[in-house]
């Protein structure tokens, strides 16, 4: 493609080199014939007509056009197969760089499209695991924490079991006392208001009916 882009612009500059010699070549042979016109004057000037531009005098006019015709042939054929070619070159292989710049460039762009998706790929799988890791690690922690509840539930529990179990004894223990306290009072008392000798055993009977009524 790039070659016949560039013999497609040297043919068409080997076409307007053509016709700008042909259009220098009719403009010289205008002037010329123009000069010729006034030859005749130039040559009934005698001395003055001698003495003027040579380039005018109509017997140099054949020696002109033939050397115009030749320089312009040489710059054509010059043109044409020298410098010409050469600037279809330069252009050619401007071209040629820009398409493999262009190739390169689409090429680069496809290889950062594929490693963004795989990125994006990356990313989305990085994202899913962490949301399962984040996931099972809060069902982790839900059930230790309700294990160590349940565990501390029951530990409290069984704490309270005792101390209730401590309580009650400690009670029954300081009813007791209590009991064989008064018990020892009420044989005492007795004794010593009414003179009379109570008994243990009735003495804490009493006592005990007292307890009773009290406790109801």
């Amino acid at each position: 493609m790039p070659n016949l882009l560039a013999k497609g612009r040297l043919a068409r500059w080997s076409g307007v080199a053509g016709a700008s010699l042909v259009t220098l070549t009719t403009m010289a042979g205008t002037v010329l014939a123009a000069a010729a016109e006034h030859a005749p004057n130039a040559a009934a000037g005698g001395e003055h007509a001698s003495g003027g531009l040579p380039q005018l005098n109509p017997a140099n006019f054949p020696t002109q056009i033939f050397w115009l015709a030749l320089t312009f042939g040489v710059l054509y054929y010059l043109m044409s197969k020298k410098a010409l070619p050469r600037v279809a070159e330069v252009l050619e292989a401007r071209q040629e760089r820009i398409s493999r710049d262009l190739a390169k460039a689409a090429q680069l762009k496809e290889q950062a499209e594929a490693i963004l998706a795989q990125v994006e790929k990356s990313l989305a799988g990085a994202r899913s695991e962490a949301q399962t890791l984040i996931s099972q690690a809060s069902a982790d922690i839900e059930a230790n924490n309700h294990a160590r509840q349940s565990t501390l539930n029951a530990d409290i529990a069984e704490r309270l079991k005792t101390a209730e179990a401590s309580i009650a004894a400690a009670k029954d223990e300081a009813l007791a006392n209590i009991r064989t306290a008064s018990t020892e009072i009420v044989r005492d008392i007795t004794g010593r208001l009414a003179g009379v000798e109570v008994e243990p055993a009735q003495a804490d009977a009493a006592v005990a009916a007292v307890l009773e009524e009290r406790r109801g």
